[in-house]
């Protein structure tokens, strides 16, 4: 599928394939608790200042800038486990798989209760064959009371569980994570995909109209609204969508698909 969401804050996901990425914290002692600003020492406080850089090229899709930011910091702080955990979702990203699995364990070895980075490095073991122990990761993220985004890494949960075909698991994490964040777009879009798989249309239609309501746009959000409104028999909905579809994605496969009927492919 397309992106539906793509980078949000320092957040890189799709809303029915989840890629979480989370957000550079203060730097961290080697206990994982983080610093006041207050306690940070002036090398400290420039080293944040260069990981905020090298985030902000990494959303800007100029990786080798943002690895020099990240060579910066780590000359100033070399034991800033946030700059390891954004390296190692710059060279994720860069297909580097080796050097990102070096980063995220020093970066975990450093921080050890740092949810971030416990999600993150559960992420890249899903996306690398490595499923089961990625879940050990999820569930170290989402049950520590610090972690201020715990739906992050329960959607994450759900869709690695969805590679091992554990859809229960996958709708329990989904649900779990709309009760931490109802508003939430890409939990909605999750339980929407789960209940139009089931054909619990209904269900999947109130789900997917949250995320329209948040007006999420994207080509693959509107053609999964355009197959429940269609299974539900509302036409006026369906063409309604199929209007912002043809309007905004005119050359997506989600068009392409829509036009020539493909709706159970």
């Amino acid at each position: 599928m397309n992106d539906m969401l793509r980078r949000i804050g320092c957040v890189m996901a799709t809303v029915l394939l989840v890629i979480t990425a989370g957000c550079a914290s203060m730097p961290g002692n080697e206990g994982g608790e983080l610093l006041t600003v207050s306690e940070q020492t002036d090398a400290q406080k420039r080293a944040t200042i260069r990981l905020q850089l090298a985030v902000g090229y990494y959303e800007q899709r100029q990786p080798k800038v943002a690895l020099d930011e990240i060579k910066q910091a780590l000359a100033l702080y070399s034991d800033y486990a946030e700059a390891y955990g954004m390296r190692a979702l710059i060279y994720m990203e860069l297909g580097e798989i080796r050097l990102a699995e070096e980063n995220f364990t020093h970066a975990l070895g450093l921080a050890p209760k740092n949810p971030d980075l416990s999600n993150n490095y559960g992420w890249f073991l899903c996306q690398n064959g490595q499923e089961s122990k990625a879940m050990q990761y999820f569930e170290a993220a989402f049950s520590n009371r610090s972690y201020q985004s715990p739906s992050k890494a329960l959607n994450n949960a759900g869709l690695c569980s969805l590679k091992q075909k554990d859809r229960k698991a996958a709708e329990q994490y989904f649900a779990k994570a709309f009760q931490f964040d109802p508003s939430n777009p890409v939990t909605n879009a999750n339980l929407a995909k789960i209940f139009y798989d089931r054909q619990d249309y209904e269900r999947a239609h109130f789900y997917i109209g949250r995320v329209i309501q948040s007006e999420i746009w994207a080509a693959d959000v509107l053609w999964l609204a355009i197959k429940i409104e269609r299974k539900r028999g509302d036409s006026e909905a369906e063409r309604s969508h199929a209007m912002q579809l043809r309007n905004r994605h005119p050359d997506s496969p989600e068009c392409a698909a829509y036009q020539r009927g493909a709706f159970d492919e």
